[in-house]
């Protein structure tokens, strides 16, 4: 279903060839689509957006299980993950992303229930790349480290970003092609200066001695690092022929982002003596002084702002486009899909995805990480269940782009990266459990209160969960 506004006929999600195709070409009149370029920068950014962030996974486990991770991880999560958003972002094609599919698979319930899950997990991410940011920048400036200005900075951040992402959706997928040759540069120069000075052997190392592994955090910081490539599918009522150019970018984007971990990982680590305890956020930048001098810190200080803006504003995007693409579909209010008459950006969303990010930037950057991956493994799981059952059950469905591989193969494929989800989920903290349990029967009061608004009809809905519900 397209970015347009639906009327009162508009056709429920479950659609023949003929109406998805209409309804993927619908979009709203006065947007500006996203090109290829901007939207492989955009999903960068969804995914990585640079080598910040990255250190933990050596802190926890030494060189040689990071470099493993980095290497392996895109093969057994990544890649399955990006391949089943080619495919369902082609096929249907509009704002909202992954909640249509679960809509579309197993009805209305679970299609709210998705955008619960996924919606939490997106806004709590956002809260932390603001902290990321200031971890950076306290280096340089330690009156960040702690206390009012810490806290101001956090705020003001947000809120600056916040109205970045107000101006329009080409506006920030051209700034994030900007932000991302910035952000990459430092480590460009870094991993060349680097070369005099690597020992190989170093790349093989288990860690210091005496110093334990703490498998939580490394996983953890591997997955926070590595998903989020269907986030981008919420977007996809703007893009320009998203048919053909989803395929492409997540393709393009996948290249930049391994490359973008894998190479200043491989340097950072050859090139300097081991101190594992100094391995945490923003120890890039101190890196930087041994291998080339201050000037190439200050370099990647400004880089990690820079890079933490990008992430910010493509997070944002996602979520408040996912919050247009609900609306539009019926499973929220029809004032929730509201554009700014100025920008044309659903302002709603975006000031909905703000608040809750204020509300949680008091966490700390881990307990972040292991709240987000515990919901966005939950989302994750419903949707990997609905792609095989649409490629079961639709398998007469329009897909510009399929995944070359029958059932079977696609059960195996899918099977791998939710193990993986599983034990995330598994090694998680009582909090994360406790958090994510009542969060999630929030999510399902919020679907059951919406269907009471909807037949005391004290607000006004899109029909098409209506329509959909008579299907199911």
């Amino acid at each position: 279903m397209g970015a347009s506004h639906s009327s009162s006929s508009s056709p429920p999600l479950l659609v023949d060839e003929e109406q998805q195709s209409t309804a993927s070409s619908a979009t709203h009149r006065g947007s500006k689509k996203l090109a290829l370029i901007p939207l492989i920068f955009l999903i960068y950014f969804e995914v990585a957006g640079g080598p910040y962030g990255e250190e933990a996974a050596v802190g926890s486990a030494g060189p040689l299980f990071a470099i493993l991770g980095f290497l392996i991880l895109p093969f057994i999560w990544s890649i399955p993950e990006a391949l089943v958003t080619a495919e369902l972002a082609t096929a249907y094609p509009g704002n909202g992303g992954f909640v249509i599919w679960a809509h579309n698979a197993f009805g209305p319930f679970w299609g709210s229930l998705m955008g619960s899950w996924k919606f939490l997990s997106g806004v709590i991410n956002l809260a932390s790349y603001p902290v990321l940011c200031i971890d950076y920048l306290k280096l340089v400036f330690p009156i960040f480290s702690s206390g009012v200005p810490r806290s101001l900075a956090i705020f003001f951040a947000t809120i600056f970003l916040s109205f970045l992402n107000y101006t329009g959706v080409a506006i920030v997928g051209y700034t994030a092609v900007c932000l991302g040759l910035v952000s990459l540069s430092p480590f460009v120069v870094l991993s060349f200066a680097s070369i005099p000075k690597i020992h190989p052997k170093r790349w093989i190392s288990l860690g210091q001695q005496g110093v334990k592994k703490d498998w939580k955090l490394f996983f953890n910081t591997l997955f926070w690092n590595l998903n989020f490539w269907d986030n981008a599918s919420t977007l996809a009522g703007e893009v320009d022929q998203p048919q053909k150019t989803f395929p492409r970018a997540l393709l393009l984007a996948g290249i930049l982002t391994c490359l973008s971990y894998i190479v200043p990982l491989l340097a950072a680590t050859g090139a300097t003596n081991l101190d594992q305890a100094k391995w945490v956020n923003g120890y890039f930048a101190d890196i930087a002084v041994n291998i080339a001098g201050k000037w190439l810190k200050y370099w990647i200080e400004i880089g990690s702002v820079l890079s933490g803006i990008g992430l910010y504003e493509a997070q944002l995007s996602s979520c408040a486009y996912q919050i247009l693409g609900m609306a539009n579909i019926g499973v929220l209010p029809k004032f929730f899909g509201l554009r700014s008459k100025w920008f044309n950006t659903p302002w709603i969303g975006i000031l909905l995805s703000t608040l809750i990010v204020l509300a949680v930037s008091f966490m700390n950057f881990t307990d972040i990480i292991a709240s987000v991956n515990f919901l966005y493994s939950l989302g994750m799981l419903l949707e990997f269940a609905s792609f095989l059952w649409l490629r079961r059950k639709m398998q007469k469905t329009r897909r510009p782009y399929k995944v070359p591989l029958p059932l079977p193969g696609l059960i195996i494929m899918c099977l791998v990266p939710s193990g993986f989800l599983i034990y995330i989920m598994v090694v998680a903290d009582k909090i994360v459990y406790l958090v994510s349990a009542l969060l999630t029967v929030l999510g399902i009061v919020w679907y059951f209160l919406m269907k009471l608004f909807r037949s005391k009809k004290w607000f006004e809905f899109e029909n098409s969960v209506e329509k959909d519900e008579d299907l199911h």
